[in-house]
């Protein structure tokens, strides 16, 4: 199969944007739903569609990259399930930039057999104590989540230096994070899409 070919009379690239649309398209909607905070609320995003998607794995990870551009990170990370995909496209990317940032995911739950781990991913005999982590979520609403992640890895010893959303709902994460002490960014908010 030929690789594909970008027609040299299209707008520059620009991954921001692509991701934009890909998400527009494939994970934001409208209706009544109930979200992972408890909380309702009449739009929604998956970002799992996207962030399975070829060319949205792609741009996530370069985003993240960019975002955490001039910070001292050891490794990427964040809570199942949707943590995962995020941390192994930032991982990616990080390699294709020269950068050696690992991906790390934090369990709901330990496991009840085997090592009984709640952060997964590390080599044997490697822990993130002292390690500078970046914390990734997909959608973030309040924090809860993101927060649950940081908890597993401060327990780690890890140092965490910045809680990364793709998507801000805009709904009381900024205040918890900064209650917390923890820097936080957003790549997109909410309102974009909604007035979009």
């Amino acid at each position: 199969m030929q690789p594909m070919r970008r027609d040299p009379e299209a707008r520059p690239f620009d991954a921001r944007t692509e991701l934009f649309e890909l998400i527009r398209q494939r994970s934001f909607g409208r209706g009544r739903i109930k979200l992972a905070s408890g909380r309702e609320s009449d739009f929604y995003f998956d970002l799992r569609p996207t962030a399975l998607h070829p060319a949205g794995a792609s741009y996530i990870g370069e985003m993240i990259v960019a975002a955490i551009d001039g910070l001292a990170v050891d490794y990427v990370g964040g809570l199942e399930m949707g943590a995962v995909p995020l941390a192994t496209a930032a991982s990616i990317a990080s390699h294709r930039c020269g950068r050696a940032i690992s991906a790390f995911f934090v369990r709901k739950k330990a496991k009840e057999h085997g090592e009984r781990k709640l952060v997964e991913g590390l080599p044997k005999g490697e822990s993130l104590k002292g390690k500078n982590i970046v914390i990734v979520e997909d959608v973030t609403t309040t924090g809860g989540s993101a927060m649950q992640a940081v908890e597993a890895v401060q327990a780690e010893g890890g140092n965490v230096v910045l809680v990364l959303t793709v998507v801000d709902r805009l709904e009381g994460a900024t205040e918890n994070f900064a209650a917390a002490r923890l820097p936080f960014r957003a790549i997109f908010t909410a309102d974009e899409f909604l007035n979009a």
